[in-house]
C-alpha cells in the first residue's frame, strides 16, 4: 500500500462525508499511534450513544423521585412506556406499528412465534435454515421439532452453498422450495447472514416460501439497522432481532417482533400469554381471561423492563433522524472502500474475502478468510498492536463491519493498513 497517499485520500473523504460519529462514544486505543480504535466490530456490539447516558439517568431519577407513582406520572410514563419505541421501530423495518414490538431477547421472542407459526402436520414437518445459520437459531428449531416429538436430525434441512463457493445462491433455496416444499413447515433464515455478511434476496424467498405453503420468518439481527426493510410489503410472515448490534442499545438489549398484520386478531393463532397480552385498557380489571388485542402486543408476555427500553428508544431516536436511506447510501460508499482496500491487501497474502462482492447482496460487513493461523490471534495482534478492533470467527474468519453511523474512511484504511502489517506475504 502507498501508505502516505491512501491515509490522505482516507482523511479527504472522512471531510467530505464524515458519518455521525459525533454521536457515540468511541473507545480509547490500547496499541498503535491513534488515540481511538477504529471499532470495526459493531456487527457484535454497537458504540454506545452519547445521548444514552443521561437518557437512563434521567428515567432512574423519576424511579427515585416518584416511586411506583412513576407508572402514571414520570415524564416518560412506565405503563404504555414501550409504545414509544412502537413506531420508531416499525419504521426501521417497514412495518405497521401494529405489526411491531420490542420485547424480551432475539432466541426467547423466536421460541415465542415458532409457538405460533411452526405448527407441523402430516408430512409437512420440515424447518429450512442455512447450514451457517447463527448457533442460538439452530439450537432453537432442533429444541423445537424435538418439542414437537420429531426427530431434528430429519427435520431441520441445512441448507449449503454449492461446493467451492461460500454464500448460500437465493435461486438455490427458491429451487429447494419449489421441489420440496410440500414437506415444509417453516422457512426461518438470516436476513444478513452473521458469518459471511450475505444479504439474502428476502422478498424472493418470502415469496417462494409461502407459494410452497411454508411459513416464512427471519432471524434480522445482522440486517436491522443495517440494510433497509420493508416487512409488511415483502409479505413476511414474522420476523426477529436483536438491537445490542447495529441498533446500539447496549449488551444483551432488548430485541424486536414483526407479525404481518394478517395474522393479528386470528383466534386460531395460537399463542403463549400473560400480563402485558390483554387489551391495555382492561388490563387492571384483573379477569382471570386475556382479553389479547388485535395487534403484536398480544405476543407480549411480561411488563417491559423500563430501564433496559430506554437505551433501545435513544437508539431508535438516532436513526429516524438520520434515515435508513442516507444510512445505507453511505453504507455502500464506506464498504466498497474497505473492499478496495482489502483487495490491494489480500492479492499478495493469505486472506480471502468471502462476502458477495455485490452491494446489493450485502450490508456493511465484510468476512475475510484467512488461510494461516488463528482467527483470535489475529483480531488480537490487530487489536494489542494496532488498535483495530474486528470480529473473530474461529476457526478462520475475521469480520469487519465499517458501520455508516461513526465508522470513518480512515478506519477502513487503519484495517487495512494494520492487515498488511500483521499478515505476512505469500
Amino acid at each position: 500500500m502507498n501508505t502516505a497517499m491512501s491515509e490522505a485520500e482516507a482523511q479527504r473523504l472522512d471531510a467530505a462525508d464524515p458519518g455521525h460519529r459525533h454521536l457515540f462514544h468511541v473507545p480509547p486505543a490500547e496499541g498503535g499511534r491513534y488515540p481511538e480504535v477504529a471499532y470495526l466490530a459493531g456487527n457484535s456490539l454497537g458504540l454506545q450513544p452519547r445521548a444514552t447516558h443521561d437518557e437512563l439517568l434521567a428515567d432512574l431519577a423519576a424511579w427515585r423521585r416518584l416511586g411506583v407513582e412513576g407508572h402514571l406520572e414520570a415524564k416518560r410514563p412506565w405503563l404504555p412506556y414501550h409504545e414509544l419505541l412502537t413506531a420508531p421501530a416499525a419504521r426501521l423495518v417497514g412495518a405497521l406499528p401494529a405489526e411491531t414490538v420490542v420485547m424480551n431477547s432475539l432466541t426467547v421472542n423466536l421460541h415465542l412465534l415458532m409457538v405460533s407459526f411452526y405448527r407441523p402436520a402430516g408430512e409437512r414437518t420440515r424447518i429450512v435454515i442455512e447450514d451457517s445459520a447463527f448457533p442460538s437459531d439452530s439450537y432453537a428449531v432442533r429444541s423445537q421439532a424435538r418439542f414437537h416429538g420429531l426427530d431434528p436430525d430429519a427435520t431441520v434441512v441445512r441448507l449449503k452453498p454449492r461446493a467451492g463457493e461460500d454464500t448460500l445462491r437465493t435461486s438455490d433455496v427458491c429451487d429447494y422450495l419449489a421441489a420440496e416444499g410440500d414437506r415444509v413447515a417453516l422457512v426461518l433464515l438470516g436476513g444478513v447472514n452473521y458469518l459471511t455478511g450475505e444479504l439474502m434476496d428476502i422478498p424472493a424467498i418470502t415469496a417462494a416460501g409461502r407459494a410452497a405453503g411454508a411459513v416464512v420468518g427471519w432471524d434480522l439481527a445482522h440486517a436491522v439497522g443495517n440494510v433497509p426493510l420493508a416487512l409488511h410489503d415483502w409479505d413476511v410472515d414474522f420476523a426477529a432481532w436483536c438491537s445490542y448490534k447495529y441498533l446500539n442499545s447496549g449488551p444483551g438489549a432488548l430485541a424486536g417482533v414483526f407479525v404481518h398484520e394478517r395474522h393479528l386478531g386470528d383466534p386460531d393463532v395460537p399463542r403463549f400469554e400473560g400480563w402485558w397480552s390483554t387489551e391495555a385498557a382492561t388490563r387492571f380489571e384483573m379477569t382471570p381471561v386475556s382479553r389479547p388485542p388485535a395487534t403484536v402486543e398480544a405476543w407480549q408476555i411480561s411488563n417491559p423492563p423500563i430501564f433496559a427500553m430506554g437505551p433501545v428508544r435513544t437508539s431508535l431516536e438516532v436513526f429516524d433522524s438520520v434515515g435508513m436511506p442516507a444510512l445505507r447510501e453511505r453504507s455502500v460508499r464506506l464498504t466498497g472502500y474497505l473492499e478496495r482496500l482489502l483487495d490491494e491487501v489480500t492479492a499478495e497474502r493469505p486472506l480471502t474475502v468471502v462476502t458477495p462482492r455485490d452491494p446489493e447482496r450485502r450490508g456493511c460487513q465484510l468476512s475475510v478468510r484467512i488461510g494461516v493461523g488463528s482467527a483470535n490471534e489475529l483480531t488480537k495482534r490487530l487489536r494489542h498492536e494496532h488498535g483495530v478492533i474486528a470480529d473473530a470467527r474461529e476457526p478462520d474468519i475475521v469480520r469487519f463491519a465499517p458501520v455508516p453511523l461513526y465508522s470513518t474512511y480512515h478506519d477502513c484504511w487503519r484495517v487495512a493498513d494494520a492487515l498488511a502489517a500483521t499478515v505476512e506475504t505469500r
